[in-house]
């Protein structure tokens, strides 16, 4: 999904004066997944220097919302910050695979739920200053329960709750994942008729 007008990387010719330009550079770690890497870049005003990140293939997250007006959330434990945190189902891309096919996938296997149609959120950039990665967030409604398929290694914890509920973990502090906050955001305008949204039945529509 470009912006017309962007250059390679993504900058508007108005920005010209704040693009970092890529000279060369290196793999640190290359994982199942993740790559590390160190650039040397030519800075605006002509001066050098390194930029540290991670490539990522991508993401989705799933706002599924039930017939009777609940969320479905999970609870996963999250190594890196040594926590549970609550969150919206969500996976990465993996190679060639489509962001609608993703999000029916991971959908179904960390929670069971097959949904009857979709709609396309938006894209955020969760850490941006060190990380490619973007997240691409999916509305899911006419849910079925089914069982759910967990890849080998996952442990992840359904749970469904009213919106209020979620509202009052925000309130109180306790709702830190990045894409569950900016989720909830988009579900509360798009519920106040603020945020547009198309609907496609489950199969059809755009993949982006």
């Amino acid at each position: 999904m470009g912006t017309s007008g962007a250059d390679a990387q993504g900058a508007q010719p108005l920005d010209a004066h704040l693009v970092e330009r890529r000279i060369d550079g290196t793999t640190l770690l290359s994982g199942g997944f993740l790559e590390v890497r160190r650039d040397n870049v030519l800075l605006p005003d002509g001066s050098k220097a390194t930029r540290e990140y991670v490539q990522h293939p991508g993401a989705v997250a799933i706002i599924p919302v039930l017939d009777d007006g609940r969320l479905v959330l999970v609870r996963q434990y999250r190594y890196p910050l040594q926590k549970v945190l609550l969150e919206w189902p969500a996976g990465k891309l993996e190679r060639g695979e489509e962001q609608l096919a993703c999000a029916r996938r991971e959908l179904q296997e960390e929670t069971g739920f097959v949904a009857r149609e979709w709609a396309y959120a938006g894209e955020i950039h969760n850490a941006a200053a060190y990380s490619s990665e973007s997240i691409w967030l999916w509305f899911a409604r006419g849910l079925q329960a089914g069982p759910a398929r967990p890849d080998a290694g996952e442990f992840v914890e359904t749970v469904t709750m009213s919106l209020i509920e979620v509202e009052a973990l925000e309130a109180r502090g306790d709702l830190p994942d990045v894409k569950t906050l900016v989720g909830l955001r988009w579900l509360q305008q798009m519920q106040a008729g603020h945020k547009a949204c198309t609907w496609h039945s489950s199969g059809a529509g755009p993949a982006l």
